[in-house]
């Protein structure tokens, strides 16, 4: 049983350490609304949203009061929606998306993941028109994210879509580019999707996930790095520490913490009526001083991420954090690990900044950590077929691997390296960096699909 006590013992490390409960999202399926007729699903979209999502914001503050632990994040994750609405036309899609985002301020959730598409492998014709809609969907709307899957060990890699992809991005930065391209944060590129993910921008609801559910995205970077601060400041008084040490604290601090998103995930469940469903028990950091997963490679004594070592701690912090969060939680699902968005972490981004971090390291460093290339501001005339490499790069680290991989660049308008882009809030503010050079176009535009490995055919 989860003790009370055991989790309001912990409650100072809200006050100093950034601890918190980074989202709670509510899984909404939609395929019992699924209609041929716009108007209708429409209605039955808004209707289901409201009935189970109205009380979630009010719900998710009182329980996080109740134990002194902000809820900083209300969201909601739908079933994907070019599956659902696989009949529907480019601007008919478009149309959707800005429902899902006057549904999600009707209800007053901060973001609804799930306008998106599994295509690895293959497209389906309402699936190519998601992938189209998505330049006017995601300028036209504040609050709704895409994930496309083009991916995984199972099927391999459908390069017709790695190589759409590179172009969509691209097409989805220059129609924001009054606000540095933002649309390509809210969109995400996928290896391995999890069905459970409560983060954004790759949340949605899985074929094989119930009619609602909640499932809760715990964090705290901050409070890890005060753990390791507190062991390090042993050392310097003369205990004798390895990192055996380390890998012991992050494990036993990821359990407290995992602990905390457990209680309070199934106490808004409760309250609503609605199962639980995974606790996702990624540290997911803020552009906020202290609350940064950068700062942890510091206190382990690297001048910054990036420094020879970053792959090696990253790999530990990692498998770490899974470690004490599954011992802490039943049901651990989504990412479950250790998050490096580059825009969203002061600590990494100051590191790209200055040249310390690379993009090539940040690629090695995604074949050890929870994700991908994530929050990446590049420059603005990259072209197409660069990114659909950097994709199917980035997708081959998963499928072979076995794990979620994911990309999330911003191609910023007119904007080259060295200059800044600015996201605002959660998102931050990234200086672009170079990217790889070379030429990609006679690859990635070779379509068809990248077999999946051999052991793939393991039961």
């Amino acid at each position: 049983m989860i003790s009370e006590n055991e989790i309001l013992s912990t409650i100072n490390m809200t006050r100093a350490e950034h601890l918190d409960v980074r989202t709670v999202t509510l899984g909404v399926s939609l395929f019992d609304c699924a209609s041929t007729d716009y108007d209708t699903f429409a209605y039955r979209l808004r209707a289901k949203i409201s009935k189970y999502a109205k009380r979630l914001v009010e719900t998710c503050n009182m329980v996080g009061d109740r134990y002194g632990i902000p809820v900083v994040n209300k969201r909601i994750s739908v079933s994907p929606i070019g599956t659902v609405c696989s009949s529907f036309t480019r601007d008919q899609l478009a149309a959707v998306c800005r429902e899902l985002d006057a549904a999600a301020k009707e209800v007053g959730v901060d973001f609804v993941g799930g306008f998106g598409a599994l295509v690895e492998k293959g497209i389906t014709p309402g699936e190519r028109n998601l992938i189209d809609s998505l330049p006017e969907a995601l300028a036209t709307t504040d609050r709704v994210c895409s994930s496309i899957n083009v991916g995984s060990t199972k099927a391999g890699i459908n390069m017709d879509a790695v190589a759409l992809m590179g172009q969509r991005v691209l097409d989805v930065a220059q129609a924001t580019s009054d606000r540095d391209g933002i649309g390509a944060a809210k969109l995400v590129v996928f290896c391995n999707i999890p069905q459970d993910v409560p983060f954004m921008a790759g949340a949605y609801l899985g074929i094989g996930e119930p009619d609602v559910v909640i499932d809760v995205g715990v964090s705290g970077p901050g409070v890890v790095k005060k753990a390791l601060d507190r062991l390090i400041e042993e050392k310097n008084n003369g205990r004798h520490i390895t990192v055996d040490d380390v890998a012991e604290t992050i494990k036993f601090t990821a359990f407290k913490v995992t602990r905390v998103g457990e209680i309070i995930g199934r106490d808004v469940a409760k309250e609503l009526g609605i199962p639980f469903g995974v606790a996702d028990l990624s540290l997911a950091p803020t552009p906020a001083i202290g609350d940064s997963v950068g700062e942890i490679f510091q206190a382990l004594g690297l001048s910054s991420i990036g420094a020879p070592g970053t792959t090696a701690i990253l790999a530990m912090l990692n498998d770490a954090v899974k470690k004490g969060g599954v011992f802490a939680s039943s049901h651990v699902g989504g990412l479950s690990g250790a998050f490096i968005p580059v825009s969203e972490d002061a600590a990494i981004e100051a590191a790209a900044r200055s040249g310390a971090l690379t993009f090539e390291k940040l690629e090695a460093m995604t074949s050890v950590c929870s994700v991908g290339l994530d929050m990446i501001a590049i420059p603005g005339d990259t072209p197409a077929s660069t990114i659909g490499g950097i994709i199917a790069d980035e997708a081959a680290i998963g499928m072979i691997n076995n794990k979620a991989t994911a990309v999330r660049v911003i191609p910023v308008p007119g904007k080259t390296v060295g200059d800044v882009a600015v996201f605002g809030g959660l998102l931050g503010e990234a200086a672009v960096i170079r990217v790889p050079g070379g030429d990609s176009a006679g690859f990635v535009n070779l379509g068809g699909r990248i077999p999946a490995p051999i052991h793939s055919l393991k039961n």
